[in-house]
């Protein structure tokens, strides 16, 4: 690592500190069921905002991470074994106390667990059901390390919202994500959105990363198609904030105006929602999301090619029935930030972007200092 922020933080990554009655109402219950929230352990920017709302996103299987990622503040180590048993049960009266309208669930990596902890989602998500039935479910997963049945376990509870972040650009994964994989991660993606279309499903496929840690606005552009290609129905784009001087420094600071074209730009390559702004996280404002019509998820048609788990472009073919749009073709062939001025054309051609996003791909074209 390379030190810590010496530079002064731009006025829109102020937020305002409340700690009103909500939120202290909110932090006594987290405490008082021996919950873990990703708003405390990744030291969330927006844990005022959120939880002066009565929401949060809770963190199962522990606060131990088996992995390491250069941009994570949660703890890293080995867990304890096993899961708390009792855990699905406490989040369920959690949900309940707040009569949460969309519950988000994440969780460490615990690639320690035979299944990776899935089956523990699966039980949480039945916890939720039981005590609070109409309530929408969010679950937030690891790649489960190709653990044979895992991905099928959690989406076998049927929830509202599937999603898994790939968090950064391909070329940073050494460096941020030195225990993952790019191609991997799209891979469970993609088998998610396969499932979904192949039973009828109506939940949604969804993706995050962050801005700031080295990538460039093309590579961004990359990973938004290949995302789309795999059949993601929604990405959050957000700003790194260096969690402490032992994590990755920010490279650079994204304007909100950058935010909003990159946005645009994931639309019209045919993302159904791009949340994307300075303090955005993969959960920000999940629960406005239905109220918006980012879902139930209607029945598409589409072929898509695969990526291996390196990352490359694969061969396999998976076709997705359904009625609406007639069927259509997108390739996850990279992006090579090497070759962009090469395909910027191409994309302006068929895309027929508006005007703005015209004049970001032309400062893409631009190689970084």
């Amino acid at each position: 690592m390379s030190g810590f922020e010496t530079t002064r933080r731009p006025a829109w990554l102020k937020v305002k500190l409340r700690t009103d009655g909500d939120y202290r109402r909110l932090r006594g219950m987290v405490s008082e069921l021996r919950l873990n929230t990703v708003c405390t352990e990744a030291r969330c920017p927006n844990i005022y905002e959120c939880w002066n709302a009565g929401t949060a996103t809770f963190m199962i299987l522990g606060e131990t991470c088996t992995r390491r990622c250069g941009f994570c503040s949660v703890h890293s180590g080995r867990p304890q074994p096993g899961v708390d048993p009792l855990e699905p049960r406490r989040v369920g009266e959690a949900v309940a106390r707040l009569r949460l309208r969309h519950a988000v669930i994440t969780s460490v990596d615990r690639d320690d667990l035979p299944d990776g902890g899935a089956g523990h989602f699966r039980q949480v998500i039945e916890a939720i059901r039981d005590r609070t039935p109409d309530c929408a479910v969010e679950v937030l997963t690891p790649d489960f390390k190709h653990k044979a049945g895992a991905l099928d376990t959690v989406l076998a509870a049927r929830p509202e919202v599937f999603a898994h972040n790939v968090e950064t650009v391909p070329r940073l994964y050494r460096e941020a994500r030195p225990g993952s994989r790019y191609g991997t991660s799209l891979e469970l993606l993609g088998a998610a959105a396969q499932r979904r279309d192949r039973d009828g499903a109506t939940e949604r496929v969804k993706s995050s990363l962050m801005l700031g840690l080295g990538e460039t606005d093309a590579e961004v552009v990359e990973v938004l198609h290949d995302l789309h290609g795999v059949g993601v129905d929604v990405v959050t784009l957000g700003q790194y904030l260096q969690p402490t001087r032992e994590h990755l420094p920010v490279r650079r600071f994204v304007e909100p105006g950058r935010f909003d074209e990159l946005a645009r730009v994931g639309r019209e390559l045919g993302l159904l929602h791009v949340e994307a702004g300075p303090l955005v996280r993969s959960s920000y404002h999940a629960a406005e999301r239905p109220a918006q019509g980012v879902w139930p998820r209607p029945l598409r048609s589409r072929s898509m090619r695969s990526r291996n788990s390196s990352g490359r472009a694969g061969s396999s073919e998976m076709t997705w029935g359904g009625s609406g749009s007639p069927a259509s073709t997108a390739s996850t062939s990279a992006i090579n930030p090497s070759v962009w001025a090469d395909v910027a054309p191409t994309y302006l051609r068929r895309m027929r972007p508006s005007e703005p996003t015209r004049k970001l791909v032309g400062l893409m074209l631009i190689p970084p200092q």
